[in-house]
């Protein structure tokens, strides 16, 4: 009987089971391309890590003159630039997350094209540059707070929750995105359109117990109730939490990562061919 050689088929559209397996399998190919994306942003900008602070600065300034001097919104004793700066944290976050996984299959086509692995990892990976530079802008209201003399109470121990909740966010609807760009290169445009809307969309200037009667509306944004709960957790008893709006914000973003991910794995099979 002549020797027969096994065969070992790669496809990418493997069972559920076996693709959630290889997503573990994989975790050492996840933590090199988060590695490597880290290094890639900051050690070729001229600024490096100091422009994670001047934007979310910049940004600060200009939000604190618009609506804690013109509109003289309500703070409750809350030093301006805090507000502001508590609603930027969670942006800051997902903007960056969102930014880095719209985008990630295309900036990465080579490897995608070349070799199998859960293309799944390519947005993951992307989320970690998010949390590098939401490290640096907490440091700087850290720096911030210490400044006015205020500092957070208990609630500031729920804060991981809610960075949890701003990374699937981003997660979800970069998993629809970047599927969506690479059969439709249009959608590379939509991602940057997105954010310069969805900054004003957001409660980021201003505290939205302080417009109870748009909160309803304001909670139909999955990000309302993540900053809500970043100032809850950052500002204690200044700041009050709507359950209701956390309970939307948490659906919504549920709703995002299934059918993200969902979509994603439907049009996986022909991302090498389309990219």
């Amino acid at each position: 009987m002549p020797f027969q050689a096994a065969e070992t088929q790669i496809t990418a559209g493997r069972q559920d089971k076996a693709y959630w397996a290889d997503l573990w399998n994989y975790r050492e190919l996840l933590g090199f391309l988060a590695w490597r994306d880290v290094k890639v942003r900051y050690k070729q900008a001229t600024l490096g890590i100091a422009w994670a602070v001047v934007q979310p600065a910049i940004t600060m300034v200009i939000f604190t003159f618009v609506f804690g001097k013109l509109a003289n919104m309500p703070n409750d004793n809350t030093p301006y630039p805090l507000v502001v700066l508590a609603g930027l944290l969670p942006w800051q976050l997902f903007s960056s997350a969102f930014s880095g996984a719209s985008g990630s299959l295309l900036n990465n086509a080579s490897l995608v094209s070349k070799v199998y692995f859960p293309r799944l990892i390519i947005p993951l990976s992307a989320l970690a540059v998010a949390l590098v530079d939401f490290a640096v802008v907490l440091s700087l209201y850290t720096a911030m707070m210490l400044w006015f003399g205020v500092l957070p109470s208990w609630h500031v121990v729920f804060l991981p929750l809610f960075i949890l909740l701003a990374l699937l966010a981003a997660f979800g609807t970069g998993a629809w995105l970047t599927a969506l760009t690479v059969q439709y290169r249009d959608f590379r445009f939509i991602a940057p359109f997105m954010l310069q809307v969805g900054i004003f969309l957001s409660p980021v200037g201003f505290r939205t117990d302080n417009m109870p009667n748009w909160r309803g509306l304001l909670g139909l944004n999955p990000l309302t109730g993540v900053i809500d709960g970043f100032r809850w957790c950052l500002l204690g008893k200044s700041a009050t939490l709507d359950p209701s709006v956390i309970v939307t914000s948490v659906v919504l973003i549920a709703i995002l990562v299934f059918t993200g991910v969902w979509y994603f794995r439907h049009t996986e099979r022909l991302l090498a061919d389309n990219i």
